[in-house]
Protein backbone atom coordinates (compact mmCIF):
# COMPACT_ATOMS: atom_id res chain seq x y z
CA UNK A 1 0.00 0.00 0.00
CA UNK A 2 2.84 2.53 -1.03
CA UNK A 3 2.27 6.16 -1.75
CA UNK A 4 0.84 6.99 -4.77
CA UNK A 5 -0.84 3.80 -5.59
CA UNK A 6 -3.20 4.07 -2.42
CA UNK A 7 -5.27 0.57 -1.94
CA UNK A 8 -9.14 -0.23 -3.48
CA UNK A 9 -11.06 -0.17 -0.29
CA UNK A 10 -10.98 1.53 3.11
CA UNK A 11 -12.56 1.08 6.79
CA UNK A 12 -14.42 3.95 7.81
CA UNK A 13 -16.67 4.62 10.98
CA UNK A 14 -19.90 6.11 9.29
CA UNK A 15 -22.58 8.47 11.42
CA UNK A 16 -25.14 8.19 8.74
CA UNK A 17 -27.83 6.65 11.37
CA UNK A 18 -27.20 9.37 13.70
CA UNK A 19 -28.29 8.77 17.41
CA UNK A 20 -25.58 7.73 20.18
CA UNK A 21 -22.53 6.86 20.10
CA UNK A 22 -22.94 2.92 19.61
CA UNK A 23 -24.98 4.19 16.07
CA UNK A 24 -21.98 4.59 14.52
CA UNK A 25 -21.08 1.82 11.94
CA UNK A 26 -17.67 0.54 11.02
CA UNK A 27 -17.73 -0.50 7.24
CA UNK A 28 -15.82 -1.20 3.96
CA UNK A 29 -15.82 1.85 0.78
CA UNK A 30 -13.75 2.56 -1.95
CA UNK A 31 -10.98 4.49 -1.46
CA UNK A 32 -11.84 7.97 -3.02
CA UNK A 33 -10.29 10.26 -6.11
CA UNK A 34 -9.01 12.98 -5.76
CA UNK A 35 -10.70 16.22 -7.46
CA UNK A 36 -8.22 19.04 -8.74
CA UNK A 37 -7.06 20.98 -5.87
CA UNK A 38 -7.61 17.85 -3.54
CA UNK A 39 -5.08 15.71 -1.92
CA UNK A 40 -5.37 11.91 -0.70
CA UNK A 41 -4.06 11.32 2.85
CA UNK A 42 -3.26 7.76 4.00
CA UNK A 43 -4.40 8.50 7.51
CA UNK A 44 -2.67 8.07 10.55
CA UNK A 45 -4.86 9.66 12.87
CA UNK A 46 -7.98 11.47 13.03
CA UNK A 47 -8.71 14.12 15.77
CA UNK A 48 -12.23 13.98 18.01
CA UNK A 49 -13.79 17.25 18.39
CA UNK A 50 -16.88 18.08 20.30
CA UNK A 51 -18.67 19.03 17.27
CA UNK A 52 -18.45 15.53 15.87
CA UNK A 53 -20.28 14.56 19.10
CA UNK A 54 -22.62 17.13 17.93
CA UNK A 55 -23.05 16.34 14.58
CA UNK A 56 -23.24 12.49 15.15
CA UNK A 57 -26.39 13.16 17.21
CA UNK A 58 -28.16 15.76 14.80
CA UNK A 59 -27.48 18.74 17.15
CA UNK A 60 -24.50 20.68 15.24
CA UNK A 61 -25.48 23.68 13.08
CA UNK A 62 -23.62 22.47 10.27
CA UNK A 63 -22.91 24.37 6.98
CA UNK A 64 -25.47 23.97 3.94
CA UNK A 65 -24.50 20.77 1.88
CA UNK A 66 -22.83 18.84 5.06
CA UNK A 67 -23.43 15.10 4.77
CA UNK A 68 -23.92 13.65 8.26
CA UNK A 69 -21.98 10.56 7.29
CA UNK A 70 -18.23 9.93 7.91
CA UNK A 71 -17.51 12.49 10.53
CA UNK A 72 -13.60 13.86 11.06
CA UNK A 73 -12.77 17.25 10.81
CA UNK A 74 -8.80 16.61 10.96
CA UNK A 75 -6.16 13.98 10.64
CA UNK A 76 -2.50 13.60 10.43
CA UNK A 77 -0.86 11.02 7.89
CA UNK A 78 1.02 10.74 4.27
CA UNK A 79 -0.19 12.20 1.11
CA UNK A 80 -1.61 9.32 -0.85
CA UNK A 81 -2.17 10.64 -4.39
CA UNK A 82 -2.85 14.23 -5.41
CA UNK A 83 -5.74 15.58 -7.92
CA UNK A 84 -4.69 17.96 -10.76
CA UNK A 85 -3.77 21.88 -10.23
CA UNK A 86 -1.79 20.76 -6.53
CA UNK A 87 1.91 21.86 -6.36
CA UNK A 88 2.72 22.05 -2.88
CA UNK A 89 2.54 18.23 -1.53
CA UNK A 90 3.38 15.16 -3.35
CA UNK A 91 3.11 11.34 -2.32
CA UNK A 92 4.80 10.64 0.66
CA UNK A 93 4.94 14.02 2.65
CA UNK A 94 3.63 13.93 5.70
CA UNK A 95 0.91 16.52 6.57
CA UNK A 96 -1.98 17.17 8.82
CA UNK A 97 -5.35 18.73 7.10
CA UNK A 98 -8.70 20.21 8.07
CA UNK A 99 -11.39 19.15 6.43
CA UNK A 100 -15.55 19.50 6.31
CA UNK A 101 -15.74 15.33 7.16
CA UNK A 102 -14.55 12.20 5.82
CA UNK A 103 -11.83 11.98 8.91
CA UNK A 104 -13.02 8.60 10.57
CA UNK A 105 -11.15 6.59 8.25
CA UNK A 106 -7.99 5.20 6.30
CA UNK A 107 -7.98 7.83 3.29
CA UNK A 108 -9.48 10.61 3.63
CA UNK A 109 -9.75 13.94 1.18
CA UNK A 110 -8.45 17.31 1.98
CA UNK A 111 -7.86 20.58 -0.30
CA UNK A 112 -4.76 21.64 -0.42
CA UNK A 113 -5.42 24.91 0.34
CA UNK A 114 -6.23 23.31 3.87
CA UNK A 115 -3.13 21.51 4.69
CA UNK A 116 0.19 21.86 6.69
CA UNK A 117 2.95 19.31 6.58
CA UNK A 118 3.59 18.24 10.35
CA UNK A 119 6.40 20.16 11.71
CA UNK A 120 9.59 19.32 12.26
CA UNK A 121 9.92 17.01 15.95
CA UNK A 122 6.07 16.27 16.05
CA UNK A 123 5.17 12.62 15.88
CA UNK A 124 2.99 11.77 13.03
CA UNK A 125 0.26 10.60 15.19
CA UNK A 126 -0.32 13.19 17.58
CA UNK A 127 -0.14 16.04 14.61
CA UNK A 128 -3.96 15.00 14.36
CA UNK A 129 -4.52 16.87 17.54
CA UNK A 130 -3.05 20.08 16.17
CA UNK A 131 -5.55 21.50 12.87
CA UNK A 132 -8.64 21.93 14.57
CA UNK A 133 -7.71 23.67 17.65
CA UNK A 134 -4.93 25.89 16.07
CA UNK A 135 -7.41 27.16 13.66
CA UNK A 136 -10.16 27.69 16.02
CA UNK A 137 -7.68 29.60 18.82
CA UNK A 138 -5.78 31.56 16.39
CA UNK A 139 -8.75 32.88 14.38
CA UNK A 140 -10.60 33.71 17.84
CA UNK A 141 -8.26 35.10 19.92
CA UNK A 142 -6.09 36.04 18.32
CA UNK A 143 -7.53 37.70 14.56
CA UNK A 144 -11.48 38.02 16.05
CA UNK A 145 -9.90 38.52 19.52
CA UNK A 146 -6.79 40.71 18.94
CA UNK A 147 -4.91 39.29 22.27
CA UNK A 148 -1.72 41.18 23.01
CA UNK A 149 1.29 41.16 24.88
CA UNK A 150 0.96 42.04 28.58
CA UNK A 151 -3.43 41.49 28.45
CA UNK A 152 -4.90 39.31 30.77
CA UNK A 153 -6.54 36.28 28.98
CA UNK A 154 -9.09 33.99 30.22
CA UNK A 155 -9.64 30.33 28.59
CA UNK A 156 -12.86 27.92 29.55
CA UNK A 157 -12.14 24.52 29.43
CA UNK A 158 -8.52 25.30 30.17
CA UNK A 159 -7.58 21.34 29.59
CA UNK A 160 -9.95 20.57 26.53
CA UNK A 161 -8.29 20.88 23.46
CA UNK A 162 -9.03 24.03 22.29
CA UNK A 163 -7.91 24.98 25.97
CA UNK A 164 -4.72 23.37 25.70
CA UNK A 165 -3.57 25.18 22.70
CA UNK A 166 -5.07 28.50 23.75
CA UNK A 167 -2.84 28.34 26.83
CA UNK A 168 0.11 27.93 25.31
CA UNK A 169 -0.34 30.24 22.22
CA UNK A 170 -1.39 33.07 24.38
CA UNK A 171 1.54 32.36 26.73
CA UNK A 172 4.03 32.61 24.03
CA UNK A 173 2.67 35.59 22.95
CA UNK A 174 3.17 37.56 26.10
CA UNK A 175 -0.33 37.17 27.84
CA UNK A 176 -0.69 36.64 31.42
CA UNK A 177 -3.30 33.24 31.37
CA UNK A 178 -6.14 32.20 33.54
CA UNK A 179 -7.98 28.72 32.68
CA UNK A 180 -10.56 27.11 34.54
CA UNK A 181 -10.97 23.34 34.55
CA UNK A 182 -12.64 20.90 36.45
CA UNK A 183 -10.28 19.01 38.97
CA UNK A 184 -7.61 19.86 40.55
CA UNK A 185 -5.03 17.47 38.13
CA UNK A 186 -6.33 19.23 34.91
CA UNK A 187 -5.75 22.79 36.81
CA UNK A 188 -2.49 21.70 37.33
CA UNK A 189 -1.99 20.73 33.95
CA UNK A 190 -3.04 24.04 32.90
CA UNK A 191 -0.14 25.76 34.87
CA UNK A 192 2.23 23.27 33.77
CA UNK A 193 1.45 24.35 29.97
CA UNK A 194 1.86 28.15 30.81
CA UNK A 195 -1.52 29.15 32.60
CA UNK A 196 -0.35 31.79 35.74
CA UNK A 197 -3.83 30.79 36.95
CA UNK A 198 -5.74 27.75 37.34
CA UNK A 199 -9.38 27.86 38.73
CA UNK A 200 -11.28 25.10 39.64
CA UNK A 201 -14.55 26.09 38.62
CA UNK A 202 -16.27 22.94 40.59
CA UNK A 203 -15.52 24.66 44.02
CA UNK A 204 -14.66 28.24 43.03
CA UNK A 205 -16.46 31.29 41.44
CA UNK A 206 -14.52 32.05 38.43
CA UNK A 207 -15.58 35.76 38.13
CA UNK A 208 -14.59 35.96 42.00
CA UNK A 209 -11.44 34.55 41.90
CA UNK A 210 -10.55 36.74 38.71
CA UNK A 211 -11.78 39.75 40.61
CA UNK A 212 -9.44 39.10 43.38
CA UNK A 213 -6.44 38.08 41.63
CA UNK A 214 -6.66 40.83 39.54
CA UNK A 215 -7.38 44.10 41.90
CA UNK A 216 -10.87 44.08 40.74
CA UNK A 217 -10.18 44.70 37.44
CA UNK A 218 -10.98 42.03 35.53
CA UNK A 219 -9.60 40.24 32.09
CA UNK A 220 -9.67 41.69 28.89
CA UNK A 221 -10.38 39.05 26.94
CA UNK A 222 -12.24 35.68 27.71
CA UNK A 223 -12.41 32.44 25.28
CA UNK A 224 -15.90 30.79 26.23
CA UNK A 225 -17.44 27.37 25.14
CA UNK A 226 -20.05 27.12 27.57
CA UNK A 227 -22.58 29.42 27.07
CA UNK A 228 -25.57 29.50 28.67
CA UNK A 229 -25.18 31.12 32.46
CA UNK A 230 -21.84 31.85 31.62
CA UNK A 231 -22.21 34.68 29.09
CA UNK A 232 -23.48 36.82 32.16
CA UNK A 233 -20.80 35.83 34.51
CA UNK A 234 -17.79 36.47 31.75
CA UNK A 235 -19.75 39.61 31.83
CA UNK A 236 -18.86 40.38 34.81
CA UNK A 237 -15.61 39.07 35.16
CA UNK A 238 -14.20 41.30 32.21
CA UNK A 239 -12.20 44.37 32.34
CA UNK A 240 -13.77 47.67 31.09
CA UNK A 241 -13.35 47.60 27.10
CA UNK A 242 -13.12 43.98 27.64
CA UNK A 243 -14.13 41.35 24.92
CA UNK A 244 -15.99 37.85 25.33
CA UNK A 245 -15.89 35.51 22.36
CA UNK A 246 -17.87 32.20 21.66
CA UNK A 247 -17.00 29.24 20.20
CA UNK A 248 -19.44 26.73 22.07
CA UNK A 249 -23.16 26.28 23.10
CA UNK A 250 -22.27 23.31 25.65
CA UNK A 251 -24.63 24.98 28.52
CA UNK A 252 -27.11 25.87 25.66
CA UNK A 253 -28.15 28.92 23.65
CA UNK A 254 -30.35 30.89 25.74
CA UNK A 255 -29.64 33.55 28.80
CA UNK A 256 -30.86 36.43 30.32
CA UNK A 257 -28.12 39.11 31.24
CA UNK A 258 -28.08 42.98 32.30
CA UNK A 259 -27.23 45.21 28.98
CA UNK A 260 -26.19 48.07 31.10
CA UNK A 261 -22.88 46.77 31.94
CA UNK A 262 -22.48 46.21 28.01
CA UNK A 263 -22.94 49.45 27.04
CA UNK A 264 -21.11 52.07 30.67
CA UNK A 265 -18.24 49.55 30.40
CA UNK A 266 -18.10 49.17 26.71
CA UNK A 267 -17.90 45.70 26.78
CA UNK A 268 -17.72 43.40 23.00
CA UNK A 269 -19.87 40.36 22.96
CA UNK A 270 -18.73 37.90 19.50
CA UNK A 271 -18.38 34.41 18.47
CA UNK A 272 -17.60 32.78 15.54
CA UNK A 273 -17.28 29.09 14.20
CA UNK A 274 -14.51 27.52 12.35
CA UNK A 275 -17.07 25.31 10.19
CA UNK A 276 -18.76 27.76 8.45
CA UNK A 277 -16.29 29.75 6.86
CA UNK A 278 -15.28 29.94 3.56
CA UNK A 279 -12.19 27.75 2.19
CA UNK A 280 -10.59 30.92 1.38
CA UNK A 281 -10.97 32.46 4.89
CA UNK A 282 -9.62 28.75 6.16
CA UNK A 283 -7.11 28.98 3.88
CA UNK A 284 -5.90 33.13 5.32
CA UNK A 285 -5.70 31.26 8.72
CA UNK A 286 -3.69 28.08 7.43
CA UNK A 287 -1.17 30.65 5.98
CA UNK A 288 -0.87 32.44 9.47
CA UNK A 289 -0.13 29.08 11.36
CA UNK A 290 2.60 28.68 8.71
CA UNK A 291 4.24 31.59 9.22
CA UNK A 292 3.56 32.56 13.26
CA UNK A 293 2.83 29.11 14.72
CA UNK A 294 4.50 26.43 13.31
CA UNK A 295 8.44 27.22 13.93
CA UNK A 296 7.15 27.38 17.67
CA UNK A 297 6.65 23.82 17.35
CA UNK A 298 9.97 23.28 15.82
CA UNK A 299 11.60 25.24 18.62
CA UNK A 300 9.83 23.57 21.80
CA UNK A 301 7.75 26.09 22.40
CA UNK A 302 4.74 24.27 21.95
CA UNK A 303 3.18 20.76 21.67
CA UNK A 304 0.58 18.59 20.77
CA UNK A 305 -1.32 17.30 23.91
CA UNK A 306 -2.43 13.60 23.63
CA UNK A 307 -4.63 12.14 26.55
CA UNK A 308 -5.29 8.65 24.51
CA UNK A 309 -4.82 7.16 21.30
CA UNK A 310 -7.97 4.31 20.30
CA UNK A 311 -8.19 2.23 17.20
CA UNK A 312 -10.83 3.41 14.51
CA UNK A 313 -13.25 0.72 15.48
CA UNK A 314 -13.53 2.25 18.91
CA UNK A 315 -14.87 5.28 17.48
CA UNK A 316 -17.95 5.05 19.96
CA UNK A 317 -15.73 4.31 23.07
CA UNK A 318 -13.55 7.66 22.41
CA UNK A 319 -17.05 9.90 21.65
CA UNK A 320 -18.13 8.16 25.44
CA UNK A 321 -14.63 9.39 26.62
CA UNK A 322 -15.03 12.76 25.30
CA UNK A 323 -18.64 12.60 27.01
CA UNK A 324 -17.54 11.87 30.33
CA UNK A 325 -15.10 14.94 30.03
CA UNK A 326 -12.47 13.39 32.09
CA UNK A 327 -9.36 13.75 29.32
CA UNK A 328 -6.76 16.44 29.07
CA UNK A 329 -5.65 17.27 25.39
CA UNK A 330 -7.20 15.81 22.71
CA UNK A 331 -8.59 12.04 21.62
CA UNK A 332 -7.24 10.20 18.66
CA UNK A 333 -8.38 7.51 16.62
CA UNK A 334 -5.65 5.37 14.64
CA UNK A 335 -6.66 3.37 11.52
Amino acid sequence: MAEGNPATMMTVVSARVGGAAESMIVEQRPVPRPAPDQVLIRVAAAGINRGDLLQRARTYPAPAGTAFDVLGLEVSGTIAAVGAGVTRFAPGDRVCALMKDGGYAQYALADESLVLRVPRGVDLVDAAALPETYFTVWANVFDRGGLMPGQRFLVHGGSSGIGVTAIQLAAHFGAEVFATAGSAEKCAACQALGARHAINYRDTDFVRAVRDMTAGAGVDLILDMVAGSYLRRNLEALAIEGTVIMIGLLEGVETDFNIVPLLTRRLTITGSTLWARSPAQKAAIREALEQKVWPLFEAGAVRPVVDQVLPLDQAAAAHRLMDQNRHIGKILLRP
